[in-house]
């Protein structure tokens, strides 16, 4: 016995154009496809105009007027299949935190998620009276929630809310911190919400703002001070370079030897061992071996066993005890004054 055609089996391109044929005038129609980029990318009110003969107002004018109808069409349940693709929607958004963006909700409904795949399901969930579409803009990213959950104002105010939460917090935080500190009682809508803000960013089950680079790492510098933190403890340029590209950044096809450069460059990296690197923010400091040694008896202000001295270098630099106690006997701003006992010469 054949089975009744679904949403889910029906391509959005078969839905899209159920839709556009219920659009009497082939201008009219056009003028649809064209504005929400259903075929092709999407096209402005000044090139349609061109194209057609009529202003860009004529365009704008049209465009309302067939949306509206088109709606009411929905409604009143004369279009096939969308009453079936809106439930599909809603189903995966509330089992999603109520609302996703539509990059992320066109992988979930289509095989694959091409920018038309994506224009297509923000353009029929417009039409749907039970979803809310935000058009992209500088701030956020094209979304589709669940309108009985929040309306679009309501939105913009709890990601305006996650935003000041995380600022207050002043790092990443995993979101169930976050939703917290916001008053957000389920942890898996506040990470909708921010999934939606061009503000907010994720990486390793952390959320922060967009400019953090242990949330974006931007450049390999980044991608090695996010490797380096993630990590908790020195490392070698070699084991950093492979940590990157087995990581989830983008852009991950980077060379060892890249990574060295950087790693010598960036201020923020010190050089503790052959080869090895760590965090100036952990305490370390940049120099020789003779240099640490330096910095010890200073601060000790007095002279110190060669054993000692060993034990304190070390917690700054990975190199062999012979290493330390080769640049005590052999460098000249070392003084021997009692039985392996050592201190600055004058």
């Amino acid at each position: 016995m054949a089975q009744n055609t679904t949403t889910v089996e029906l391509s959005t391109k078969e839905l899209v154009n159920s839709v556009l044929s219920s659009i009497e005038r082939e201008r009219e129609r056009e003028i649809v496809a064209r504005r929400f980029g259903l075929f092709d990318r999407k096209e402005t009110l000044e090139q349609i105009g061109e194209m057609l003969g009529i202003t860009r107002e004529r365009v704008r004018q049209l465009e309302k007027s067939v949306v509206i109808h088109l709606k009411s069409s929905v409604e009143q349940g004369t279009i096939p299949h969308i009453a079936d693709f809106q439930g599909k929607v809603v189903g995966l958004l509330e089992a999603n935190g109520q609302i996703a963006r539509v990059s992320e909700l066109t992988k979930q409904l289509t095989p694959e998620a091409t920018r038309e795949e994506q224009a297509r399901v923000a353009f029929l969930s417009q039409l749907c009276s039970g979803l809310i579409v935000i058009n992209e803009d500088d701030n956020f990213y094209n979304n589709v929630g669940v309108k009985k959950a929040h309306d679009e104002k309501a939105i913009k105010n709890l990601v305006a809310q996650l935003i000041e939460t995380i600022k207050q917090l002043g790092e990443p935080k995993d979101i169930e911190t976050i939703a917290k500190a916001a008053k957000i009682e389920d942890p898996k809508q506040a990470a909708a919400l921010a999934s939606t803000s061009k503000q907010l960013a994720t990486l390793n089950g952390r959320w922060g703002l967009i400019k953090w680079p242990m949330v974006n790492p931007k450049n390999i510098r980044d991608k090695i001070y996010v490797i380096l933190k993630e990590n908790g403890k020195h490392m070698h340029f070699n084991e950093i370079s492979d940590a990157i590209k087995d990581s989830d950044f983008k852009r991950k096809d980077v060379t060892t030897q890249a990574v060295h450069n950087e790693l010598i460059k960036d201020k923020r990296f010190v050089l503790i061992g052959r080869g090895i690197y760590a965090l100036k923010e952990w305490g370390y400091s940049k120099g020789t071996v003779a240099d640490i040694i330096t910095e010890v008896l200073k601060q000790a202000g007095e002279p110190l066993h060669r054993d000692e001295i060993v034990k304190r270098v070390l917690k700054s630099r990975f190199v062999k005890e012979t290493t330390i106690l080769l640049n005590l006997q052999g460098k000249p701003q070392f003084k021997r004054v009692a039985k392996a006992t050592y201190a600055l010469s004058e």
